[in-house]
């Protein structure tokens, strides 16, 4: 696959710039979508992200990495190659990362959401020739409901537990969702407490400036009758273990885009799904495609072939492309679990 970018055993690599976007080995230069896992790998020589990305990548990675920041449509030449990050809409400080050489123009997207959290940047589309996307959801069946829906029901869910004197406990990933959700249901009327893992990127991301308010830690001694009503933010991982048995009795949700499939809650063995992602679903994937004008596609996670099928049947040259991405599960960040 020649290109402006290949697809290597490392990374998506431009050999001109000699830079590597979220590699998932160790390489000299390394540009950064977002900060979740399965995207910002340790062991690099040097980084490169958007300025908000910066706090978290360094809670991840430690203090002493070597991290070069920059705005979004701040524009950037290594070797003659120019680069920028655009808005991804998917965490905060996520992005999408536009290549350009002799007039070709290729933009890797990393993971995006066109629905704006009201934390992250708002997704914003990037005109190029050859666009380099997910396919988390790229099935039909994938059709999220606006944002404020879901979040009036996670209100009424949490309403119906407090007239039973339950806590809610509430689960997602700590980074992007939790915050998405702590934007979004304010203003609280009853009490709200964080998962170790939550509450760490939550202060993170406080210290460096971001607009969140204080959630306190769940700990070992506080009275259990202070959760009697409360909201519970929890981690994927906490589901189902010891951690819980504090908070009894108490309703499970859990917010997911896996929750749009019938029978994904009572796997997860959750009371409730809520259909909340952080990713594009099938309408929001087409839609940017055409809005980028890009002429041909590669698809590096989630349903890759049916999404490739789909934009070659269309008349879109799209390719499937072996990555290491689609693993983003928190419990790689620093955490406290009190059980």
């Amino acid at each position: 696959m020649a290109g402006l970018l290949t697809f290597t055993s490392s990374s998506i690599y431009c050999a001109t710039a000699n830079v590597h976007i979220d590699p998932w080995k160790p390489v000299d230069f390394a540009i950064i979508t977002h900060a979740h896992s399965d995207h910002a790998k340790p062991g690099c020589k040097h980084y490169l992200a958007h300025k908000d990305s910066a706090s978290i990548l360094k809670l991840r990675l430690g203090n002493d990495i070597s991290l070069q920041t920059v705005e979004y449509g701040e524009k950037f030449s290594i070797n003659g190659v120019q680069f920028s990050l655009h808005p991804a809409g998917h965490v905060i400080g996520s992005a999408q990362i536009r290549v350009e050489h002799k007039g070709e123009v290729w933009v890797a997207s990393g993971d995006y959401k066109v629905q704006d959290d009201y934390f992250s940047a708002a997704f914003e589309p990037v005109p190029c020739h050859t666009f380099i996307t997910e396919s988390t959801f790229g099935l039909p069946i994938y059709k999220w409901r606006p944002q404020q829906e879901v979040m009036n029901d996670i209100r009424e869910w949490w309403k119906e537990n407090q007239v039973q004197d339950k806590a809610s406990v509430l689960m997602g990933y700590a980074l992007g969702k939790m915050q998405r959700l702590v934007k979004n249901l304010q203003p609280f009327d009853h009490k709200v407490f964080a998962h170790g893992a939550i509450y760490n990127v939550n202060e993170q991301l406080r210290n460096a400036g971001f607009d969140l308010p204080y959630i306190p830690r769940v700990t070992a001694d506080i009275d259990k009758k202070e959760y009697r009503g409360a909201l519970i933010l929890g981690t994927s991982s906490s589901l189902n273990t010891p951690w819980l048995k504090k908070f009894e009795p108490y309703s499970t949700g859990y917010c997911s885009g896996w929750m749009a499939v019938r029978g994904a809650k009572n796997r997860r063995s959750v009371d409730r799904g809520f259909v909340l992602s952080d990713h594009a679903d099938w309408n929001e994937l087409n839609w940017v495609i055409a809005e980028t004008g890009a002429e041909r596609v590669y698809v590096t996670h989630g349903y890759t072939d049916t999404f490739a099928r789909w934009l070659n049947e269309k008349g879109i040259e799209a390719h499937e492309v072996k990555t290491s991405y689609g693993d983003e599960e928190e419990d790689v960040l620093p955490e406290e679990v009190v059980a």
